[in-house]
């Protein structure tokens, strides 16, 4: 079978098509024919080597999916050969073959198709997961999000009206890119810059913000306190530009504010929780199948595109979620 390979810690040039065997469910485990599979920024982290992202190289890179069952694992029910399915994937998803466990894969409803539901275990279900388990989101909450423009960005703006409505503010690394976010559905969008701060007040009419979710590592964290609202919380979800972490602020601060700051990975709670997983990604498929929860992706043609999608992201310019149709 065809598969995506990084052979090492670098850019594009170390991502090669390449013609592997094809993997065998162990116990617990599926097989899956995949039709399209979701590309993420984590793919990006990944092969520039961040830490405990690559178990070893070479690595397959892929963490979502979307397909058909090809073959059981021992111990595995409620699935049967042909059933049309989505999961969660420890990696491996951009190969025409992927291996997932069966309790971070869920049925996928009548009538989505596989390329919107490629982008829904780890980008709309992780936007599930931020905004409702981690932030603790409340109708007619303020929410400010950085990174804006991507794919989780996007599902954020998306699933905010869903749950009741607030006020969505963005931030962007460009000042190009802050019409596209308002495009999403974000009330106001800055380009990051020594005037955020102002700009966010002004949005908020001084008040501030309920809730941050905020991809950038410890590099905003100061801002992102000093915007809260009394009771804010702010979840931390990824590290984009991959350097240290800063210390957490002292305890003073935080009390002091009754604020809150919480962690976030996706890839420690499909080891630690995988049903948890499944959960959110089978809620979000009852938005987008039951409620008409819109997911637009940008499809890439087959595998050989998805490196330049990762250089795009890599450099801050891609825009939206991209799927690769795969099989």
């Amino acid at each position: 079978m065809r598969a995506l390979e990084m052979t090492r810690p670098g850019g594009a040039e170390h991502s090669l098509v390449q013609d592997v065997e094809v993997p065998r469910p162990g116990p617990g485990e599926l097989a899956i024919d995949v039709a399209h599979a979701g590309v993420n920024f984590v793919d990006v982290m990944s092969r520039r080597g961040d830490a405990a992202y690559v178990p070893a190289w070479p690595y397959r890179a892929g963490k979502e999916v979307a397909g058909t069952v090809r073959e059981l694992g021992e111990g595995v029910s409620g699935f049967a050969v042909g059933d049309r399915v989505a999961a969660a994937t420890t990696g491996g998803g951009f190969a025409e073959v992927a291996l997932a466990s069966a309790a971070a894969t869920v049925a996928l409803p009548d009538g989505v198709d596989t390329a919107t539901a490629a982008a829904v275990p780890l980008g709309l279900a992780t936007a599930l997961l931020l905004l409702t388990d981690a932030g603790r989101f409340e109708p007619g909450d303020t929410v400010l999000v950085h990174s804006a423009g991507g794919g989780i960005g996007g599902a954020i703006a998306r699933l905010v009206p869903l749950l009741g409505g607030g006020t969505l503010i963005g931030t962007v690394g460009r000042p190009e890119k802050a019409a596209a976010a308002r495009g999403l559905g974000y009330h106001h969008a800055f380009a990051r810059g020594p005037e955020l701060a102002e700009q966010v007040r002004a949005a908020t009419g001084g008040r501030g913000v309920d809730l941050v979710l905020d991809p950038l590592g410890t590099e905003a964290l100061g801002l992102d306190l000093d915007l809260a609202v009394t009771g804010g919380r702010v979840v931390l979800f990824g590290n984009a530009g991959g350097g240290t972490l800063d210390p957490l602020p002292p305890a003073g601060r935080l009390l002091g504010a009754n604020l809150t700051v919480t962690g976030f990975s996706h890839r420690v709670l499909l080891a630690a929780d995988p049903a948890r997983v499944a959960r959110a990604q089978r809620r979000a498929f009852d938005l987008v199948a039951g409620h008409g929860l819109a997911v637009p992706v940008v499809e890439l043609p087959g595998l050989d595109a998805v490196p330049a999608v990762h250089d795009l992201l890599a450099a801050g310019r891609g825009e939206g979620k991209y799927v690769v149709r795969v099989g």
